[in-house]
């Protein structure tokens, strides 16, 4: 079997020993969308012995530009099935684990707690911050990426002595009026590849002790004009604080209503609700339509003439295509009509039921 890592072995800085941590460690990488594709394409290649894989979303057309490890004949599949039938074929030697659902203060340290580093390749924010502190509160270096536009971002946190975390790096979640998405800003497919791969490179760094780490620094990255930049992070007391002091403070939060301030629920939930009204406000092209009782459409970027609006009930769900424009949706709605309840519907029509 050492025939596939030849040329990783000869290298003075890996050699067998380096390739044996890489085989002994277990990684979880949380996020199989852009970041993620690349990411485990290469540590699988590389040997890493074990590796989670966490997502409970479902392969969407509109994906495929950029999540490289699909193809159109995986449209409607959970990620985390079809990515681990791709490399289980691929590889025989590589254990997998599959977590196919998102992860929540609930769950996060259960999940968090059986392995050596953790890959946080999320698109939200909500999520971003769930694994930071629990990752802060089990001491687990965290590689750390994101993208936007055309910029790219990378570092490595919680990793040797006075470690600096995300939060050092941005102390407070913004508010959702603040989140970009992909839908909204749109993104080239070959960034995500590249900034995956540089955190698929930091892991394998952090595993095998080869070259430094971006520890307590943050690599930004252009690909338009390929300028980069470094910012040195030192540990923040203030920011600190922010953090939950134990796992029982920090299951009792709700990250999602943190970054949005607007309650958010699943699909089973708000379908539980006959009296509510639904409230579709994605853009009139956008597939597929739902078929729900008292419901209406108002797309996003029509919002600017409230004062027409009327709803039948003081409850509303609020839902789009993945959840991030609803959540804005809801913001929006709860001040203008500050005595009804807006609720978002988590992971939007790509979450939506099948059965």
């Amino acid at each position: 079997m050492m025939d596939r890592f030849e040329r990783q072995v000869i290298l003075r800085e890996i050699g067998t020993e380096g390739q044996t941590k890489l085989q002994n460690a277990s990684v979880l990488l949380i996020g199989l969308g852009g970041l993620g594709c690349p990411i485990l394409n290469y540590l699988s290649a590389a040997g890493v012995g074990k590796i989670g894989l966490v997502d409970g979303d479902l392969v969407s057309i509109s994906n495929l530009n950029r999540q490289t490890l699909y193809g159109e004949n995986h449209v409607g599949e959970l990620k985390t099935d079809v990515a681990s039938r791709i490399i289980s074929k691929k590889y025989s030697d590589i254990k997998l684990e599959v977590y196919p659902f998102f992860l929540n203060p609930k769950n996060a340290f259960e999940v968090i707690s059986q392995y050596d580093l953790v890959i946080d390749g999320t698109d939200n924010f909500p999520t971003r911050y769930l694994v930071n502190d629990v990752c802060f509160l089990l001491h687990k270096p965290l590689v750390f990426g994101a993208i936007f536009r055309h910029e790219g971002q990378v570092s490595v946190f919680n990793l040797g002595e006075n470690a600096c975390n995300y939060r050092d790096l941005f102390p407070n979640p913004p508010s959702s009026m603040e989140v970009p998405n992909c839908s909204e800003t749109g993104v080239l497919g070959v960034l995500p590849g590249l900034i995956g791969t540089l955190m698929a490179t930091e892991s394998i760094k952090v595993i095998t002790g080869y070259a430094e780490a971006l520890r307590n620094r943050v690599l930004f990255f252009d690909s338009k004009t390929y300028q980069q930049y470094f910012l040195d992070l030192k540990p923040n007391a203030v920011a600190r604080n922010l953090i939950p002091k134990s796992k029982k403070e920090l299951e009792q939060l709700d990250y999602e209503f943190l970054c949005s301030g607007i309650p958010i629920i699943s699909w089973e939930e708000g379908l539980k609700s006959p009296k509510a009204q639904w409230l579709d406000v994605r853009e009139s092209h956008e597939m597929p339509k739902l078929n729900l009782n008292n419901l209406i459409e108002i797309p996003l970027s029509e919002f600017y003439d409230l004062n027409q609006v009327q709803f039948n009930s003081d409850q509303v769900f609020v839902y789009c295509q993945s959840g991030i424009r609803s959540q804005k949706a809801a913001v929006k709605l709860k001040d203008h009509f500050p005595h009804k309840e807006f609720i978002s519907i988590r992971g939007g029509v790509n979450a939506y039921p099948k059965n």
